[in-house]
């Protein structure tokens, strides 16, 4: 599995988290400061990311939000040493998994990461899904993406030919072309492996 980080400035709780998950069986590393974790890390290296809210320097607050900009961020908990429950809301409505009070209790604290392996697996694998996806749309030509622009709103080759002003043999070699850089056999498959994908983003 991906190792966990760990981010907070006080090496107690670094230290302590560190015991904590090898007992588990849960490789981890820890990290000073935000500033530390951005210059030496990649978040999608990680399974999971255990945050401290205030830390000298950048906060956990703001790492977090220079975080939702990578390609991919997994699961992410925040640990702080003062309650603050509007903060905890907003958090969690922002798409963070947990927010838990230091000293938090070990127990719940294992069961959290649990769950944020569970999610991080899931959302990987969708996420890698999506980035195979992307690689073998950007194989398309322009002309290549005009036509599977044209076969998802379900027209026929005719249609497509008149609509493109082309000849109907150029839109079959075209559709097999783009069956093939697709990996798909039919407009069934064509459409099973876009789907959630918007026309307007080919």
């Amino acid at each position: 599995m991906r190792p966990i980080a760990v981010i907070d400035d006080d090496s107690a709780v670094r230290d302590a988290l560190q015991i904590l998950f090898e007992a588990h069986q849960w490789p981890v590393f820890g990290f000073e400061s935000a500033e530390h974790f951005l210059n030496e890390s990649d978040a999608s290296e990680y399974s999971c990311l255990i945050i401290d809210v205030r830390m000298t320097g950048m906060s956990g607050l703001e790492l977090y939000a220079e975080l939702k900009n990578a390609f991919y961020l997994p699961p992410v908990i925040f640990l702080t040493g003062h309650a603050d429950v509007p903060m905890a809301v907003a958090a969690v409505k922002d798409g963070v998994m947990d927010f838990l009070e230091k000293p938090c209790d070990y127990g719940l604290l294992v069961s959290r990461i649990e769950a944020c392996l569970s999610r991080d697996e899931e959302a990987r694998s969708a996420w890698n899904a999506r980035q195979s996806l992307d690689e073998r749309l950007e194989s398309l030509t322009p002309r290549e993406r005009e036509v599977l622009r044209e076969l998802l709103t379900g027209r026929l080759n005719k249609q497509i030919a008149d609509e493109l002003d082309i000849s109907i043999k150029t839109v079959e070699v075209h559709r097999a072309r783009i069956y093939t850089k697709l990996k798909v056999r039919s407009a069934g498959g064509l459409a099973a492996s876009l789907k959630g994908v918007q026309i307007s983003e080919i």
